[in-house]
């Protein structure tokens, strides 16, 4: 599994001055990063430690969603 197809809305936060990171797919990743390209970095981290905390407590990993066109 390529946690580069994981989606991420990225949106800015006036009150936290940061963009804020969230993994609709996966329940809880959440993240931010103060620059743009630092969230992008924060939210790849955060998917790849939400799937190896859920393999190594034998949880389900939801698919990646997939855009149909």
């Amino acid at each position: 599994m390529d946690f580069r197809h994981y989606s991420m809305i990225i949106q800015w936060s006036d009150e936290d001055q940061a963009y804020i990171v969230t993994v609709p797919e996966l329940p809880g990743c959440r993240t931010h990063g103060a620059t743009y390209k630092k969230a992008v970095k924060q939210g790849q981290d955060a998917i790849e430690s939400w799937i190896m905390v859920a393999k190594e407590l034998g949880r389900p990993i939801p698919p990646p969603n997939k855009v149909a066109v």
